[in-house]
């Protein structure tokens, strides 16, 4: 959805809508789209800084990175963004601290659904996990272990630290 920027009426704008963007436009590899994307976003003209505050909803299935099981991931994510002019951008070399925080449109348009994929993707756990108890998966036997299958005893010993046990008995 491409919002030209010179048409935008003094109160603002509201809009809402749902968004169909494709597994494969998210930034987690295994994420997949249990609901479509919704968007309920009120865009502003100041001057020529663009002003958008939203909220995001959706809800995707992700796989799980310690047992590899899929579990159900909600998204309900606020935003508040500033736009400026690419020209601004192009007229200083560094950013200032409170520049750090803005991005620019060019040819005075704005591309709300880049937006809003940018800002589903900001969602997303470096790590998707199902739980945060999550024991993954036996490294001896291949079983979940949260399931209860895996009956493995690991013996967390190593021979090679044997004789530093032995000194740190006689310290005691």
């Amino acid at each position: 959805m491409l919002i030209d920027i010179d048409r935008l009426p003094k109160e603002g704008l509201r809009l809402s809508g749902d968004f169909d963007f494709l597994s494969l436009d998210l930034v987690e590899e295994n994420a997949v789209f249990l609901e479509p994307a919704h968007a309920e976003v009120f865009v502003r003209l100041l001057g020529d800084e663009v002003f958008i505050q939203g909220e995001i909803t959706a809800k995707l299935s992700f796989v799980c990175s310690r047992c590899l099981t899929p579990f159900e991931f909600p998204v309900r994510s606020k935003f508040d963004l500033v736009y400026l002019p690419e020209e601004l951008d192009a007229l200083t070399d560094e950013l200032s601290d409170e520049e750090i925080d803005k991005m620019y449109y060019r040819d005075r348009h704005l591309d709300l659904r880049g937006v809003v994929l940018e800002q589903l993707n900001l969602t997303f756990p470096g790590k998707p996990l199902c739980s945060t108890e999550c024991e993954g998966i036996c490294a001896v036997c291949g079983e979940i272990v949260r399931d209860g299958g895996c009956s493995c005893v690991v013996s967390e010993s190593d021979s090679r630290w044997d004789k530093l046990k032995l000194l740190v008995k006689d310290k005691s």
